[in-house]
């Protein structure tokens, strides 16, 4: 392990010089690539310094008791040697996790897909309720929420809405989110106070780049046609809908939000680029697909992953069984506690496996 972490730090140390090098940096998409490499094994790095100070702290200290005879002097460094010995073998933990291979979407941005399911109005009211709380949370992360397109019910209820959540390590943290999400509660339509259970879908994705999908001008039919929506300028008067469909895999995208059609073509692609790089990867890693199923969870739309009970203030993660009775904080975007402890959990079982070897 340690060998690796030498290679590393001269790897960051390379990488250092580079990306001040200004004749790199006139080459904007080659600096680029080099930043982001840097930015990745800034921590690793930075906590195999960390152990390496330690080290030789805790070396010096064993030196001195074995050539001290001071019984106070010995007293010193035998309590300091041993809050150090401490200290090592929880950095060597860590330096074990952030040796773990590095899922390569996870510093993308993210594309996130809500809809409702089970329950009619109330699971679009649920599905408006996720999305706010996901907002929430990347407000808190700093992180920039847009719209790409969306289909509202009249009394503020989210039928389909898709956004576009972008910034640093936006998909890292998101791509546990993916299933359906239960909420148990009183819908405000229930007049004898029962409960009832409904359930909206989360669909996680990372953004793609244009180099990473290819699509030809040919591989796309374009249609055009009158937006639809709670009124306003321009709905059902101009044709600046878009809907694309891709031919070779038959993935259709609509976007009408904009009033713009060139805009609303632009964010149907993103949308369509995101699918398909999606759809690739499905393709290319079932191995990964049927391991992560057995870690947390296999990111499908159809698997149950977290229950949402009002009546009892709680919030429950079915794939690691962990249950919080903060409802209230979490909706409010609190989520990292959560995603947390998913992150540490597909860690763990990533070790089991073998991938930090």
């Amino acid at each position: 392990m340690f060998e690796k972490l030498a290679q590393l730090e001269k790897k960051y140390e390379e990488l250092s010089l580079r990306i001040s090098d200004p004749d790199v940096i006139s080459r904007q998409a080659e600096w680029k690539k080099d930043v982001m490499a840097h930015s990745e094994l800034e921590d690793v790095v930075a906590g195999y310094r960390r152990y390496q100070k330690l080290k030789e702290e805790y070396d010096g200290d064993m030196e001195l008791l074995e050539s001290e005879d001071d019984p106070e002097m010995r007293a010193l460094a035998e309590e300091e040697a041993a809050g150090l010995k401490e200290e090592l073998a929880e950095l060597e933990e860590t330096l074990k996790f952030l040796l773990l291979p590095k899922d390569p979407n996870d510093a993308k941005n993210a594309i996130m897909e809500f809809r409702a399911a089970i329950g009619g109005e109330e699971a679009a009211l649920f599905a408006n309720d996720l999305f706010k709380m996901y907002s929430r949370y990347a407000e808190k992360q700093g992180w920039k929420v847009e719209v790409m397109n969306s289909n509202i019910t009249d009394i503020g209820g989210i039928k389909e809405l898709i956004c576009l959540v972008s910034g640093k390590n936006a998909y890292a943290r998101l791509k546990y989110e993916s299933g359906v999400h239960r909420v148990q509660r009183v819908p405000d339509t229930e007049t004898q106070g029962r409960v009832h259970t409904s359930a909206a879908t989360v669909a996680v994705m990372p953004e793609a780049e244009e180099v990473e999908v290819e699509i030809g001008p040919n591989d796309v039919k374009t249609d055009v046609f009158c937006a639809s929506g709670p009124g306003g300028q321009c709905v059902n008067t101009t044709q600046s809908a878009v809907r694309l469909t891709h031919l070779p895999t038959g993935i259709v995208v609509s976007c009408q939000d904009e009033k713009s059609q060139l805009r609303n073509k632009e964010k149907a692609m993103k949308i369509l680029r995101a699918r398909i790089y999606e759809a690739m990867q499905r393709e290319q890693q079932g191995d990964i697909s049927s391991m992560r199923k057995n870690m947390v969870g296999s990111g499908e739309r159809s698997e149950r992953i977290r229950t949402f009970n009002f009546p009892q203030g709680r919030v429950t993660d079915h794939r690691i069984g962990l249950t919080l009775h903060r409802l209230d904080s979490i909706l409010e975007g609190d989520l990292d506690e959560i995603i947390d402890a998913l992150i540490r959990d597909e860690q763990v079982k990533l070790l089991k496996e073998g991938g930090g070897a």
